[in-house]
């Protein structure tokens, strides 16, 4: 049986473990928020945000997950310096979001932690809440469609997945943008939790980018990842 250059080279079995690693920790995050409150604190209750979970029964899991993500974007090395350096940003960002949460929780919500409001630590963790995620799509829409040679036919529509999924997660920060601008109810109470569906909907983008180049679907016999 003739032996790949992928079979001879180990680096690949580790991109591609670090690949889907972030991809499905990226796509748990949310879920898992969820399933944690309900099971140990039997809360149903959407928090404001992703973020506000922080403040829940949850709150370790979601700065483990957070820590995870970032541990393995450090990691992560790619083929070029410039792999390196957007993934390692990307990193920062993540552990600035976990060390630098967001201002308390709505009344409405299943708060068991809390912690005085502080304007500072409230916009570190949106301004690096909101360039974790652009750093990610551009990952998405110009780092992971670049390629060498001839593109085969699974690269082709790799490349819409990774495009489309930088697309999505751009125009979800806009959104989460415009409601956090125009949001009527200061205390965030509102039952339709619109950050929160954003955010987790930027999360599967994020996820299925990942996943793909960690060839789960659409794998050919190409370099050209």
């Amino acid at each position: 049986m003739a032996t790949t250059k992928d079979q001879l080279d180990p680096r690949i079995i580790s991109f591609m473990t670090l690949r889907k690693s972030v991809g499905w920790l990226g796509m748990s995050l949310a879920p898992a928020m969820l399933f944690v409150n309900y099971f140990f604190s039997n809360c149903i209750i959407v928090q404001d945000s992703i973020s506000h979970y922080y403040y829940t029964v949850s709150g370790s899991v979601f700065v483990g997950i957070l820590f995870a993500v970032a541990f393995f974007l450090f990691a992560y090395n790619g083929l070029e310096r410039i792999d390196k350096w957007s993934t390692s940003i990307a990193a920062f960002f993540a552990i600035c979001i976990a060390l630098f949460p967001t201002n308390d929780n709505s009344a409405h919500s299943c708060a068991i932690v809390h912690l005085p409001d502080h304007e500072i630590r409230r916009v570190i963790h949106y301004t690096a809440a909101a360039l974790f995620f652009i750093v990610l799509a551009y990952i998405s829409f110009f780092l992971f469609t670049k390629s060498k040679g001839i593109k085969t036919k699974e690269k082709k529509i790799r490349n819409i997945i990774y495009r489309t999924s930088g697309i999505v997660i751009i125009i979800c920060i806009a959104l989460i943008a415009f409601f956090g601008l125009t949001q009527n109810e200061p205390d965030g109470s509102a039952t339709f939790k619109p950050v929160f569906w954003l955010e987790w909907v930027a999360l599967i983008a994020f996820g299925v980018s990942w996943l793909v180049k960690g060839e789960i679907v659409l794998k050919d016999h190409s370099l050209d990842k």
